[in-house]
């Protein structure tokens, strides 16, 4: 596989970058943060929308830019360095990925580039599944992050379904809960809901190859996202370093300091390549995506957490503080950590894939 970009990649980069730099600056994630939803409509509106970043995966004949893994990956390392609390993953990848796997050529037609132009999105199903049967669905699902103000609901059912519903469906009940990681907060989506053949992706009971490829998708495209938080912890670790006195001399020029930021940054280097050999693999389709994606959310997960604590102990007494940031990507490290399949449960599907050459069988335990 070749790593190196394009121009056309590094422009992306680039504009994600400063894009995100600028609009969600320090403040206005801290706002957002005490705020009631945990959500920037001007930002999402802006970052999915003019910027057209929602659409890098949907083809152009749906209205999107027709771009790849190896694009989205540039941008999620992007939002997660600056914590975007927005539902870009759930949308741009999540959703999408969904729909293309699993939807007819009617459906991609109707429901992409809504997606592709900024229709908020989340993906049901990654915890508890309901259950869909006689043309109702039934049951809760838990957990669904950013389930309080999306706009459309794909929902993964126990029954290896995929069904689409708009918010405020008769039957849908959504209750916004308080979580460890105040940029991306969740909710519970409870349903009773009647629904019609055009609201299934392909056919009742036949999404299970779908549902499969889209969490593996989403897992390793999250191991961009891990990395771009990752990354800010290092380097304001590193800012702190060249700034705070202690016994008259600058605390970076402790050894005992310098070795843990040069282990931060050996697994910060090493969670970026794992991530982006996700990508390159999903782009070419093959044998290696489940094994790659499987890689690089395990060792994405452990170098975040990792590394987002360790920036709390290097910005001392500061780094415990509410008002410093440090919290907040130590939080999101754990709370990502837990989604769409722990570390251990890609380690052991990754041996299972290794050991047998087939996928795991459950797709739950990838979810």
């Amino acid at each position: 596989m070749d790593f190196a970009l394009s121009d056309d990649q590094r422009a992306i980069q680039e504009a994600a970058h400063d894009f995100l730099t600028d609009a969600a600056n320090p403040d206005l994630i801290r706002a957002v943060v005490e705020g009631a939803t945990g959500f920037d409509e001007s930002l999402w509106r802006s970052l999915a929308g003019e910027m057209g970043f929602a659409g890098l995966m949907v083809p152009e004949a749906y209205g999107g830019l027709g771009l790849g893994a190896v694009e989205m990956a540039l941008v999620l390392e992007e939002t997660g360095r600056v914590l975007a609390p927005v539902p870009f993953f759930e949308t741009a990848v999540l959703a999408v990925q969904a729909v293309l796997a699993a939807g007819s050529a009617e459906q991609k037609q109707s429901l992409l580039p809504r997606l592709a132009s900024g229709t908020a999105a989340c993906f049901a199903g990654t915890a508890d599944r309901p259950t869909l049967s006689n043309g109702r669905l039934t049951g809760t699902a838990g957990f669904v992050t950013f389930g309080h103000i999306a706009q459309l609901i794909v929902v993964a059912t126990a029954d290896d379904s995929l069904v689409v519903l708009e918010a405020g469906t008769p039957g849908l009940s959504v209750e916004a809960l308080p979580g460890l990681d105040r940029t991306r907060r969740f909710a519970t989506l409870t349903f009773d809901c009647a629904v019609t053949p055009d609201m299934v992706l392909g056919e009742v009971g036949g999404a299970r190859a779908a549902i499969a490829r889209t969490l593996a998708i989403g897992a390793g495209l999250l191991a961009a996202e891990q990395t771009g938080g990752a990354h800010y912890s290092l380097d304001a670790t590193v800012d702190y370093a060249k700034q705070r006195m202690q016994f008259g001399r600058l605390i970076g020029s402790f050894q005992a300091y310098k070795h843990m930021l040069a282990d931060m940054m050996l697994l910060v280097e090493a969670s970026r390549s794992a991530a982006y050999y996700a990508a390159a693999a999903i782009d070419e389709d093959g044998e290696e995506l489940a094994e790659a994606c499987h890689i690089a959310r395990g060792y994405a997960s452990d170098a975040y957490r990792s590394i987002s604590g360790d920036a709390i102990q290097l910005h001392g007494g500061i780094g415990f503080t509410w008002e410093h940031h440090a919290h907040l990507y130590f939080k999101r490290a754990r709370a990502t950590a837990s989604w769409l399949g722990s570390p251990d449960s890609h380690r052991e599907a990754l041996a299972k894939l290794l050991l047998d050459g087939d996928a795991p069988t459950d797709e739950k335990a990838a979810a």
